[in-house]
């Protein structure tokens, strides 16, 4: 079949890479069991004032509702929205279905999240037609396989490719033909771009930068001299230049945990408790996945949402949990006295890397007793799944349910 020339993929011979969005996936899944709340302001979400919005439908979002949002101020904005909570292993279970669906069409399928993935759709369109064809029959195989409306956006560029299903939200289908790439981009606002946080943003606004084509026409090397060598990206972005691949084997660039309390913490010891059991957490994560880290971070979120994250390399990489939460611990007494409590503490292990062999590990005697210790206790579980096993200090405490 002869191909487009001004569609990805066209006589030019570019790539064609479609990004598929679920739309509100969490609150479709749930309306799949009760249909008859179709149309309504959903919320999903743990019902309990600690937690926050994992989705809302589009009717509670019309109302201000945002993922991530806590859910005590989605209820003040949607009063009348009912929420549901959450059912993660079906979201998991039917994220597998779809994935496996996209790799009848391609080979090539980089996994964002549960509802979200890149296709390298190059190769398919001798087989199943132009790129539009192929993104319509992905829109309807998903409906009719899954009962799920899904968002393609499709482009020659991977992050204009995700650009492009954002903007085609909900249920839509929007293709940009190489020919239109810069055009397109200079459509939109500088928020849009890859990179382009709230700080980003408000910083270029700050120089007149508030739209893509603004940022495209500003010289790089101002960029470069304000942001150092993300501006030259974003300016990169801003003439449609990137040339990342699908990347079908994703490798894990952090591992971590953390817990949001019921009531906001200022006690030191509770926070060194809670971090001594979020590093055995992550510890145990990173020795199940073979790897081992040569960074830590520490996360902080005061009482008011303001977040503060610390971090520090580690002289060796590590997945020892006694070696995370001496940093973690270290990083906390480095941020120094605390201007309000804590709502939530979070550890998170960084520069992975593939365990090989035995670790390096320092003079100290201590160390090497401790990550046989910890050996020991991965031992226990694979034997024992239904035991308990933690450091001392932490028996005393009731158990806490699971962190996603």
């Amino acid at each position: 079949m002869a191909s487009d020339p001004a569609s990805p993929g066209g006589a030019g011979g570019s790539r064609v890479l479609a990004h598929a969005d679920m739309d509100a996936y969490y609150v479709e899944v749930e309306l799949l069991r009760r249909p008859e709340l179709r149309g309504r302001k959903i919320i999903v979400a743990q019902d309990s004032g600690r937690s926050v919005v994992l989705s809302a439908s589009y009717q509670a979002r019309a109302d201000g509702v945002r993922s991530a949002m806590p859910l005590s101020r989605a209820r003040q904005l949607s009063p009348h929205a009912l929420v549901l909570e959450p059912t993660m292993h079906r979201y998991r279970e039917i994220s597998a279905q779809i994935m496996a669906y996209f790799a009848t069409i391609t080979d090539r399928v980089e996994q964002l999240s549960v509802d979200e993935a890149f296709l390298d759709l190059t190769g398919a369109r001798r087989r199943l037609g132009s790129p539009e064809q192929i993104g319509r029959m992905i829109r309807s195989d998903i409906r009719e396989q899954f009962g799920l409306p899904v968002t393609v956006g499709i482009a020659d560029r991977k992050f204009i490719a995700k650009i492009a299903s954002t903007r085609a939200k909900p249920d839509g289908l929007l293709l940009v033909p190489p020919p239109r790439r810069v055009e397109f981009l200079h459509t939109l606002p500088v928020r849009a771009l890859w990179g382009v946080g709230g700080k980003t943003a408000a910083a270029l606004e700050g120089l007149g930068i508030s739209t893509v084509e603004q940022l495209a026409h500003t010289p790089a090397d101002s960029l470069r001299r304000r942001f150092g060598v993300h501006g030259e990206q974003l300016h990169r972005l801003a003439w449609g230049e990137d040339d990342r691949e699908v990347e079908t084997e994703r490798a894990e660039k952090s591992i971590g945990a953390e817990e949001t309390f019921a009531e906001d913490i200022a006690e030191e010891k509770v926070l060194r408790e809670e971090l001594l059991r979020l590093s055995h957490k992550v510890a145990g994560r990173l020795r199940a996945s073979a790897m081992t880290a040569q960074g830590v971070a520490l996360k902080l979120r005061y009482r008011d949402f303001e977040t503060h994250t610390r971090s520090a390399t580690l002289p060796h990489p590590t997945h020892s949990g006694l070696t995370l939460y001496s940093t973690a611990v270290s990083l906390l007494e480095k941020m120094g006295e605390r201007p309000q409590p804590v709502r939530l503490i979070g550890v998170r292990a960084e520069r992975l890397q593939h365990h090989v062999g035995a670790l390096q590990l320092s003079f100290d005697r201590a160390e090497t007793n401790w990550v046989d210790a910890e050996n020991a206790v991965d031992a226990v579980a694979r034997r024992f799944p239904g035991a308990s096993v933690a450091p001392a200090s932490l028996l005393s405490r009731e158990p806490r349910p699971e962190i996603e």
